[in-house]
């Protein structure tokens, strides 16, 4: 495939040769924007380019940091790297962009801004000025700093097994054995491990309630909760719909879990299902090894988008040319996988820890949703155009998760393991619902009562866990390893009351492909025409055009269940 390397667009504002080594470096470039006058609409749309110039620059500056520091967390440099930022550079940016904000606000012009995005744009920054305090600069500095420390502790984690040292990604891979004594022992040995820094992973998250919950107070708000809705332009949902979703999970999907709990249970032949039984197949079969090496992933899943539109292979091509992929698991990598957008150069980053599961494969074709999203926004006018509201952006992840699979031969050759790769993603979307609302109960919990002591959280856990959880699983003598299952959630730590997004964005995605299923090219256009429009619409919007509802009803959630149940039935 020829392919075209991206540049960055030429800078009208910052010299092209700017590189961002102290704050007086840039503090010039501020000050412009805030003593600048603005007399009519020309004015203002340029003070708008330029400032969303700026403000690129730095958010790909601090991307790259962060990507640095979480591929080796074992570098210290790297690490103080990102620290200077967040400690030196944000906390100086901070009250610069309140008064950037209340600027233009009073500008009298930003009625005659009628192009679409800037009555987003406008509405946001209306909120950011509304919940902005001095008092909260030196708070966030602190959080950016200590959430990270998440990454370095679990980053470190391993087990030795049979001479080797594995990360507990790799170790997990083990939980497919059919050997059942064997998965019970690497799970005893991943659990052991994790409970070894329960403390301190508890401590850790007690100061981040800590801060967090005075970051609220300080702008005026009862709880941190509610403070994160507004800083996150929640506009188009309430906590109460949050609560409602979780009610509708409970009622119509939990139900099936415990159906397919005990499907499993008895094919398994066992008198219990115990926690290493959940990933073995039942049947037998070794576990599924879609890909043998980060290469062979790689060019499968470039080939897999290009079948779908030959764009979407030609957005992984690029990436990987540019070498903006690092795929595998090793010791002192941070944990997880995400895909960082870039913003002056458009072409983002995806990072993982593949082991060869099939979770592996998801993960690539859902970061790669991610990172089509961020090519498919790369020439819209602002960076704040750009940046997507979570809802949307894992609507692009998950739904390509599912519209992918129609070309998963590629990875399977086998018939019968190309089945059993489908079934097993989808019933994982019905384990995904239940977790989603697990997680995003617990964070309600966790800031509506921020003086908890630790025994309460445990408790709080258990019951909501107790909620949402299979009921067929038996947990007798792995308590302990019960009430810090929540620990394993990066997001909890790093990117709080970010996760209900997922389950919002997977019934979304059921729906898109349940469209691209019954007319492939019309589902896929209202797919790549939705990411388009970025930031310009609201999210009732964006989905519309998808062809779809923003809707968490009971009665939605029951519908899309019942035709994932089909389509599993087909399998």
């Amino acid at each position: 495939m020829n392919i075209e390397i991206p540049k960055r667009k030429p800078r009208t504002f910052l010299p092209e040769n700017f590189k961002l080594e102290a704050w007086e470096t840039i503090h010039p470039f501020l000050e412009d924007l805030e003593k600048r006058t603005i007399a009519d609409l020309s004015e203002l749309r340029k003070w708008f380019n330029d400032r969303s110039e700026l403000e690129a620059v730095l958010s790909e500056d601090m991307a790259w940091r962060y990507i640095k520091m979480t591929c080796d967390t074992t570098d210290v440099n790297l690490k103080e790297s990102f620290n200077y930022f967040v400690a030196e550079i944000e906390p100086k940016i901070a009250p610069f962009s309140d008064r950037l904000n209340k600027k233009v606000l009073a500008s009298g012009l930003i009625e005659g801004l009628n192009d679409p995005g800037y009555d987003i744009l406008i509405r946001n920054m209306k909120k950011e000025v509304e919940i902005f305090r001095e008092s909260n600069i030196a708070i966030k500095a602190e959080l950016g700093q200590r959430s990270h420390e998440y990454g370095t502790i679990s980053g470190a984690m391993s087990i030795e097994w049979e001479g080797q040292e594995l990360t507990l990604q790799q170790a997990a891979v083990k939980l497919q054995e059919t050997d059942r004594e064997l998965r019970e022992t690497v799970y005893n040995l991943i659990a052991t491990r994790r409970l070894e820094d329960k403390d301190k992973l508890d401590e850790l998250f007690s100061e981040l309630i800590g801060m967090r919950h005075q970051l609220g107070v300080n702008a005026d708000f009862s709880n941190y909760r509610d403070y994160m809705f507004a800083a996150m332009s929640r506009f188009d949902y309430s906590p109460q719909d949050c609560f409602n979703f979780h009610e509708a999970v409970a009622e119509n999907v939990v139900p099936i879990l415990n159906e397919l709990a005990a499907e499993r249970k008895e094919q398994l032949q066992v008198d219990k299902l115990r926690p290493w039984d959940k990933a073995v197949d039942t049947s037998g079969k070794s576990a599924l090894k879609p890909f043998s090496s980060s290469e062979d992933l790689i060019a499968n899943t470039i080939e897999c988008f290009r079948r779908l539109d030959p764009f979407l292979g030609q957005c992984l091509t690029i990436m990987s040319e540019m070498g903006h992929l690092d795929l595998e698991s090793r010791k002192g990598k941070a944990p997880g996988g995400y895909n960082y957008p870039l913003m002056e150069i458009g072409v983002p980053f995806i990072f993982m820890n593949a082991t060869s599961t099939l979770r592996d494969l998801v993960t690539i074709v859902h970061e790669g949703g991610h990172a089509v999203h961020s090519f498919l926004t790369r020439d819209l006018e602002l960076s704040e155009f750009k940046s997507t509201p979570s809802e949307v952006a894992e609507l692009a992840s998950m739904s390509m998760e599912l519209l992918s699979m129609d070309h998963w031969d590629l990875f399977f050759e086998n018939e019968d393991d190309l089945k059993r790769a489908k079934r097993e993603h989808l019933e994982q979307i019905i384990d995904t619902l239940p977790w989603v609302a697990t997680i995003d109960k617990f964070q309600h919990w966790i800031y509506e009562h921020p003086q908890h002591s630790i025994e309460e959280r445990k408790a709080a856990w258990n019951e909501i866990f107790s909620q949402f959880g299979d009921a067929v699983t038996d947990w007798t003598g792995l308590e302990e390893n019960k009430n810090y299952l929540w620990q394993k959630q990066l997001h909890l730590y790093e990117v709080p009351f970010y996760y209900i997004e997922y389950g919002m964005a997977q019934l979304g995605a059921v729906a898109v492909w349940k469209n691209f299923k019954e007319d492939r090219e019309k589902g896929l256009e209202g797919y790549m025409n939705a990411l388009k429009l970025g930031n310009l619409k609201t999210i009732p919007q964006v989905y519309a055009v998808a062809n779809i509802k923003f809707d968490f009803s009971s009665a939605y959630i029951k519908e899309l269940m019942s035709f994932i149940r089909q389509e599993i039935q087909k399998l």
